[in-house]
């Protein structure tokens, strides 16, 4: 080692300073590369295999994150499957005791009737006769004269009516004769805190609770008329292809509805219009149909009125397309937003009260209504146990796929319903030379029948409508009835939610509307 050159000692003892490194006479020499080299392999396997076990700890946990998951979705599916049967072992229990009771009779032998004497006759019978006149309890009551005059017409309907059968090409007509006083004893509506005439009243159709029937009739004579035009559309290409671009124009200018600036919408009420103008005019032809199997009850031509004989059956097509999608609206966009049904019920008053589209001097609103009665019968006086099939059609409870939708998609539905019917009832035609085609009496009537309904039939589905047709609308009904507004609104939102049998979320919205009306606007309803 003692002969070894200057440079040779110097690498085997070379500084480790970084300075002394950079210095460093033999640092671009080979060996000192292969050292580098080595080193950087070295550190390069290190870092490749600490990278490898975070990658292989980074999976471990994410499979053990996934098996988590997976056994506590398997859990939470037990857990509904558990609550669903449960639930399903508590209806089946109920629709047993019920069954059980069903079963049960119990005979009650007739009480001997002690002939009358032919001189006590008279008396006996003026005894027992039933008595019209309302009692001091019911005086208090907004709607008792419409309950007590609705008593009244059911009794007279004992008596079997005179029908008359036709048949036509709508399907067959029953109308039924009968001379019976009408069940709708209500105050008559107000215009600026004034009282209107009757008359305006009574000459136009009403929802009449006496004939339930006659909607169904007049909804499966639509269902004839669409599969007329359909068969009338395979031999006439002009109909077909003009009847299907119509029918689109009206369920676009429906779906363009805006809440907000009335004008905003003058635009798809013209685009409306016009459609139904061109096919009443015959510019389209199509055969001819009798009105008579569309309307709640019998009418007589009208001298001087627009139409007195029969209508183009492709005009009627489209009011019952038009009807259709107004309702459509009501449940897919007044669900979520109830204010929305405002600009579409100004759009159905303003297209069935023009006097071009009027039959014998009086609207066809009845297409619509009779649309309305099978989506929500509630408003028409029908009530039902929502826990029972039989109950839920009575109350409207709509199916999708052979199966019931859920609670939450039927109370959205009705809310759009109940503002929908509000929307059309309310309409104030005091300013108008045409004729409301259904006025507030109607509302009037609807929320009666809600109001009046028997604590044991009760349903979260009247609540829920009957809360939808008030809300946003108090202003409306209170300028058509004034006080007695007030007073059917205090029934509505204060004694009716205290008289249901069970507290829900749906009745207690009721209340909490009139603590809201009272905060925002002042009314106090207690």
């Amino acid at each position: 080692m003692a002969g070894s050159s200057p440079a040779r000692r110097s690498y085997n003892h070379a500084p480790s300073s970084p300075l002394s490194d950079i210095l460093y006479g033999e640092r671009n020499s080979e060996a000192r590369h292969k050292q580098l080299l080595e080193a950087a392999k070295r550190e390069h396997e290190r870092v490749r295999k600490v990278a490898l076990r975070a990658l292989d700890d980074h999976q471990k946990a994410l499979e053990e994150h996934q098996r988590e998951e997976e056994r506590r979705h398997i859990l939470e599916q037990e857990r509904r499957e558990e609550e669903r049967i449960r639930q399903e072992r508590e209806l089946a229990a109920e629709r047993k005791r019920l069954h059980e009771l069903q079963a049960q009779k119990v005979e009650i032998p007739p009480e001997p009737q002690p002939k009358p004497e032919p001189s006590k006759t008279a008396a006996s019978q003026a005894s027992t006769a039933p008595s019209t006149e309302p009692t001091p309890a019911a005086s208090s009551n907004p709607f008792a004269r419409s309950a007590t005059s609705s008593q009244t017409s059911q009794q007279q309907q004992a008596v079997p009516p005179v029908q008359n059968t036709r048949s036509s090409g709508l399907g067959t007509q029953t109308t039924t004769q009968q001379h019976t006083a009408s069940p709708f004893g209500q105050p008559n509506p107000q215009q600026n805190g004034r009282a209107t005439s009757q008359a305006t009243t009574s000459a136009t159709p009403q929802v009449n609770q006496a004939l339930p029937d006659r909607y169904e009739a007049i909804h499966a004579n639509l269902k004839n008329l669409r599969r007329s035009m359909m068969q009338q559309a395979q031999h006439n290409p002009r109909l077909k292809e003009r009847m299907g671009d119509m029918r689109r124009e009206i369920r676009k200018c429906v779906g363009q509805l805006t809440h907000g600036v009335a004008a905003a919408n003058r635009k798809q009420l013209n685009a409306i219009s016009t459609v139904l103008r061109e096919s009443l005019d015959g510019q389209v032809q199509s055969q001819m149909v009798d009105p008579s199997n569309l309307v709640l009850e019998p009418r007589q031509p009208v001298e001087g009125a627009a139409h007195n004989a029969e209508l183009p059956s492709l005009f009627v097509y489209l009011l019952n397309i038009f009807a259709k999608a107004a309702i459509s609206q009501f449940i897919n966009e007044a669900s979520a937003k109830p204010e929305t049904a405002d600009p579409v019920g100004v759009t159905v008053a303003a297209v069935f009260s023009q006097v071009e589209f009027l039959w014998r001097d009086k609207s066809l609103i009845d297409i619509l209504l009779a649309k309305f009665r099978v989506v929500c019968p509630v408003v028409f006086g029908h009530f039902g146990n929502e826990k029972y099939e039989d109950g839920r059609r009575k109350l409207g409870w709509h199916k999708e796929n052979g199966t019931w939708v859920s609670e939450q998609q039927h109370f959205d539905r009705m809310t759009g319903l109940g503002a929908g019917f509000a929307a059309i009832s309310l309409r104030n035609f005091s300013k108008s030379t045409k004729k409301n085609p259904f006025p507030p009496s109607n509302y009037w009537t609807a929320m009666a029948r809600i109001v009046n309904t028997p604590p044991a039939n009760i349903s979260n589905t009247q609540a829920i409508v009957l809360k939808a047709m008030i809300e946003h609308y108090e202003g409306k009904f209170l300028d058509a009835y004034g006080n007695a507004g007030l007073a059917a609104l205090r029934l509505a939102l204060v004694d009716f939610p205290v008289k249901c049998p069970t507290r829900t979320p749906a009745t207690e919205s009721l209340q909490v509307h009139a603590q809201l009306l009272k905060k925002e606007t002042g009314l106090n309803l207690q």
